[in-house]
């Protein structure tokens, strides 16, 4: 289906979902075996972006049963995909690299099913892999529709003393078949003689990465500027084509897609992305923006599942249906808050005000609602709030309502501690609180998609 996000293993998804020669355009930018912990930066309370992060993911692949299981499901398929592998193993041996390959060959296969014939693909990888990923998409596309290694040149970050500092990323381009949709695209003109000259962009773009002022800049780590995914748009499909972005983190594919009338679909392993998909098509586009989002629970039962097969992924999900981010994680301080969620009630400049999350998977009792409680007086938040997977029992209830109230600074009073269970976020109950007002500030906002800023965007 079109404008769709997809929670899943994106191996699962394509498989499950996307029938053959349907997309008209993908885009990949895969977690790359680097031995780095991706940490996704939130604003702080006060507005500026500061250590308030959390692990979102590692992007290690390791040589285990998994990683041998992959390969062999490749290699006995045979033909070409095969042979590389079986070449790549007696080179590079059980190591963290070949798991590496061996998850992305039969992503690789399937993203070459869901193509249409003049259908085009954009890998995007690091120097360090690319050479290995080159070789994997000759054997899957054939190397007769290999089109450019496209160089993104950013120009920032360090330097290094003993070598060349590094300062580009490549872009692998193929086509599905012999017969390719593209279309040129020219480099802004600043002058009457370079509107003479005519020059047409090549393989190499200078395009700054995203600086950390940056109105676009959400936090995600590996989040690429707006540009660089129009460039690639625009040139490899139009207006009303299917763009595919299999792993889509913050979405930026999604968000220039939407901006630029292509259908998407977005994928991602972590609720947590979902999540932050969601947040930026709405700061960007408000309720214009119409899209589905297949894989996060809609039952009791399916929370439950998720419950029971990843306890991290339910507790992102649950706090993403109140709005709420994640906490850091670290142990000490923030002992006992899995989430918060940040607002004003006093006006433009008035005091940053929070509530405090739970999340419980397991069964609860009293001592639960006691320790938030304890939390909630520790950090001097206004509202407590206990996010259940099952109903609570009357005496929760009644240690919950003998905390008192929060009034509000407008009026009106709310539960200092509350509870809500699955069914009723299912239901679409969130915290009794006062609105959120314009200066929220818990998570980063996307700015708005405007004719303004996308005329800023063409002229970069």
């Amino acid at each position: 289906m079109d404008n769709t996000l997809y929670y899943g293993d994106n191996l699962g998804i394509l498989h499950r979902y996307i029938k053959d020669e349907t997309v008209d355009l993908v885009y990949l930018d895969p977690p790359f075996n680097s031995n780095a912990t991706y940490n996704v930066l939130f604003a702080e309370h006060n507005g500026s972006q500061a250590a308030a992060q959390i692990k979102a993911f590692e992007d290690t692949w390791h040589w285990d049963m998994a990683a041998e299981r992959a390969y062999k499901e490749v290699v006995e398929a045979g033909g070409k995909l095969s042979q590389a592998m079986q070449a790549f193993r007696q080179f590079l041996r059980d190591t963290d690299m070949l798991a590496y390959l061996a998850m992305m060959a039969p992503r690789l296969v399937e993203l070459r099913r869901i193509l249409k014939p003049t259908g085009s693909i954009y890998l995007h990888c690091d120097p360090t892999a690319s050479h290995y990923l080159k070789m994997l998409m000759d054997a899957v596309f054939d190397a007769a529709n290999f089109q450019n290694e496209v160089i993104w040149h950013y120009g920032l970050g360090g330097s290094s003393p003993k070598r060349w500092s590094s300062k580009h990323d490549v872009i692998l381009f193929y086509s599905r078949s012999h017969q390719w949709q593209f279309t040129p695209l020219m480099i802004p003109a600043t002058s009457q003689r370079m509107r003479e000259q005519q020059k047409k962009m090549t393989d190499v773009w200078s395009i700054p990465t995203i600086n950390n002022m940056a109105k676009e800049r959400l936090g995600y780590p590996t989040q690429k500027p707006e540009l660089l995914l129009k460039r690639i748009i625009n040139a490899s499909s139009k207006e009303g084509d299917l763009v595919l972005d299999p792993f889509c983190g913050c979405g930026t594919t999604i968000a220039v897609a939407e901006r630029l009338k292509r259908r998407w679909i977005g994928i991602d392993i972590t609720h947590l992305a979902i999540t932050l998909m969601k947040h930026r098509l709405l700061d960007a586009f408000g309720d214009s923006a119409k899209y589905q989002v297949i894989g996060e629970p809609t039952s009791v039962p399916d929370a439950v599942a998720l419950a029971e097969e990843d306890p991290y992924q339910f507790q992102w999900w649950a706090l993403g249906l109140v709005g709420a981010r994640p906490t850091e994680g670290k142990k000490g301080a923030d002992k006992g808050i899995d989430g918060r969620l940040y607002f004003h009630d006093e006006g433009k400049g008035g005091k940053t005000k929070q509530v405090i999350f739970s999340v419980k998977a397991g069964h609860t009792g009293p001592v639960h609602v006691r320790e938030l409680r304890g939390v909630v007086e520790r950090e001097k938040a206004e509202i407590g709030m206990l996010l259940t997977l099952h109903p609570p029992t009357q005496q929760m209830r009644t240690e919950a309502a003998s905390a008192g109230f929060y009034e509000g600074w407008g009026g009106g009073k709310f539960p200092k501690l509350q509870i809500l269970t699955t069914e009723e976020l299912l239901a679409g109950k969130g915290v009794a609180m006062p609105p959120l007002d314009q200066v929220n500030k818990t998570f980063k906002k996307a700015p708005k998609a405007t004719a303004k800023a996308q005329e800023t965007l063409d002229l970069i």
